[in-house]
């Protein structure tokens, strides 16, 4: 009987990323969609027909292309990158949509309409090499189109790249027209007598006498390092790094949820040292699935450390690669290979925690070193079920908070001494109250209440129980016990994002929008691509204060990234009512009332829970003056 045959062909491959992708995305991800869009529409897309080429799939902040001709393939980079170049002319820096790519010819599997190998690996390795505009190709590419395209490029020389196991020779393509015919050397063989080749391997081996210690030395750059001038944000006086996620090598897409919950654990434990500063899950994993080099990583997220490792199960085995890179040298400064059961999966991420924290030399209180390691679950399949739950949860949708419950509740029945499954219930439990999506308010929030307290009992170091307990507490108008558990959470977790944000949340109710506005930024800059109802709060604190123009601005903002957002309708409408800016009042108010048309004041007043009367009343008057009945 013949072996499976699959399919393979030779082809050339492009792949696209655009540069700053979270960071456009973060600071405005309506009109970053739009401006991709209107780009494929008006130049992608017709300049690949025209090319002969082929999208095989699409990201967010990229593309993997397919073409029958290397000619035709890099003659549609250049076209694309000076096309680019002309469209961002007019646009501020800071929103222009820059790409990179890479090309490469290779051999490649074909599944359905999708490629696969090495080939489509280089070429992707290529595009991380690429400057913001620019295009690098590989040696056989260039060897291709060197005398058929009037185009200069520059040899790079051979370059060591990410999971291809032999250097990739690269040249970069000078786009600049004016250059057309030049190829520039960079990095050339220099021939040697017989003497001086003795001599250089004599050194070879009195370097090898010396030990392997010498090339691995931690202060020598392994990767491009990063630039502290172009980073996107300040770095912190702490240590401060990115956990990337980590990848899937199992060739097995089922097996993708341990290696996110492995990500996302090892995050979660970092995020309890106070001395350390770590950004949040939301932030990096924009990343997933998307090759993307460390410095990059840093430059866009604002970090000197990147974190980055892969997973691989064999049945009952699991191999855990990790390793801690130093993006301002680009050296590594640890890295480590595991192979061990499954079953030891929990005890390996927190050591690899610890790992991480003794190379940033921040030592640790026995209490701190006791929250890395807090009682979790040992069940693999409740673990995997309450992170699938907690995944579901975040599409805040009726149907989906349902369907969270239930595997929230499976995981409970499997390992009835899982905190983190408790507080999942719990948040389902909330969500329901808060929303209205319960039969009865007071029943949803008696639950979360128990599974919040039995959480804690289970578990009294995990923040996201008193993060749970305190916007309870809120709705309950329970202020001063809202604020009390919401600092707790800060305390076991200070670099947690989402509670950080959550404590500005209790804050604007409880009559304190000033600190709100301090913490709010902290939240944003732990989780650069956070999520859009930190945007919401920052709007209702600004309005709480008097500062109506920041508060319509922040409220635009996120409209422009969720515009089905009720509350920030309805808060931009009081915005507007603030300042006599009747007509757009209106009309903000119109978009809140399309859903509800019987909605009025006694019902804002009704559903919300402010502690101070004034600061019910400014929102109440800015309504009124909307046009919202009474």
């Amino acid at each position: 009987m013949e072996p499976d045959h699959e399919e393979r062909r030779l082809t050339t491959i492009l792949s696209a990323d655009v540069v700053g992708y979270s960071r456009l995305m973060a600071a405005d991800e309506a009109g970053t969609v739009a401006q991709l869009k209107t780009h494929r529409k008006e130049l992608l897309d017709p300049k690949t027909t025209e090319y002969h080429g082929r999208v095989v799939k699409l990201m967010g902040d990229g593309a993997l292309m397919e073409f029958g001709s290397v000619v035709d393939a890099v003659l549609f980079a250049v076209v694309v990158q000076r096309a680019m170049a002309e469209r961002n002319a007019s646009v501020p820096e800071d929103r222009q949509i820059t790409y990179r790519v890479g090309i490469n010819i290779g051999d490649i599997i074909v599944d359905g309409d999708d490629i696969y190998g090495d080939g489509v690996n280089v070429a992707a390795r290529l595009e991380g090499l690429a400057e913001p505009g620019g295009i690098c190709i590989s040696r056989t590419v260039f060897n291709h189109v060197k005398n058929k395209v009037e185009l200069s490029f520059e040899d790079l020389g051979d370059q060591e790249v990410k999971n291809i196991p032999e250097p990739v020779r690269v040249f970069r393509v000078l786009i600049d027209p004016e250059t057309a015919g030049v190829v520039r050397i960079k990095a050339k063989t220099a021939k040697v007598s017989w003497r001086r080749s003795a001599l250089a391997a004599a050194a070879v081996l009195l370097f090898a006498a010396a030990g392997l210690v010498i090339w691995q030395r931690p202060w020598e750059p392994r990767e491009e390092p990063a630039s502290i001038e172009r980073m996107a944000f300040p770095l912190p006086e702490k240590p401060s790094i990115a956990v990337l996620p980590f990848d899937n090598l199992s060739g097995d897409p089922g097996q993708e949820p341990i290696a996110d919950g492995i990500t996302e654990n090892i995050i979660a434990a970092l995020s309890t040292v106070p001395h350390l500063f770590v950004i949040a899950r939301n932030s990096v994993f924009t990343y997933k699935g998307s090759p993307v080099q460390v410095r990059r990583v840093a430059e866009e997220q604002g970090v000197r450390y990147v974190l980055e490792g892969s997973v691989q199960r064999f049945g009952d085995r699991l191999r855990i690669t990790a390793q801690l890179i130093d993006a301002i040298t680009g050296s590594h400064l640890w890295s480590e290979r595991y192979d061990r059961d499954v079953k030891d999966m929990f005890a390996l991420q927190d050591e690899i925690t610890l790992k991480i924290v003794e190379a940033l030399q921040v030592k640790l209180t026995e209490g701190e070193q006791a929250r890395i390691a807090r009682k979790g679950t040992d069940n693999l399949e409740a673990w995997l079920l309450r992170n699938q739950s907690r995944r579901l949860f975040l599409r805040f949708t009726k149907e989906d908070n349902v369907r969270s419950r239930e595997l929230a509740q499976k995981a409970v029945d499997l390992d009835p001494e899982y905190a983190g499954a408790y507080i999942r219930l719990g948040w389902t439990h909330w969500i329901d109250a808060q929303a209205g999506w319960g039969k009865s308010r007071a029943d949803s929030l008696r639950r979360a209440v128990e599974m919040a307290q039995v959480a804690e009992n289970l578990d009294d170091a995990n923040p996201k129980s008193f993060a749970l307990l305190g916007v309870i507490h809120l709705i309950l108008r329970q202020h001063d016990q809202a604020l009390a558990y919401m600092e707790k959470a800060i305390e076991l977790g200070p670099n947690d994002s989402g509670s950080i944000a959550l404590l500005a949340f209790v804050l604007n109710y409880a009559g304190q929008p000033g600190k709100a506005l301090t913490l709010l930024p902290k939240a944003m800059r732990l989780s650069p691509y956070y999520e859009d109802w930190y945007l919401g709060e920052l709007g209702r604190a600004y309005l709480l204060t008097g500062q109506y123009d920041e508060a319509i601005e922040a409220l635009k903002q996120r409209l422009r990234r969720n515009p089905e957002s009720g509350e920030a309708h309805v808060l931009l409408a009081a915005a507007y009512g603030k300042l006599g800016r009747e007509n757009e009042a209106q009309a903000a108010l119109a978009e809140f009332l399309k859903p509800r048309p019987y909605y009025t004041l006694r019902h804002y007043a009704q559903g919300e829970f402010y502690k101070n009367t004034e600061d019910l009343e400014r929102v109440l008057d800015g309504l009124r003056k909307a046009g919202l009945p009474e």
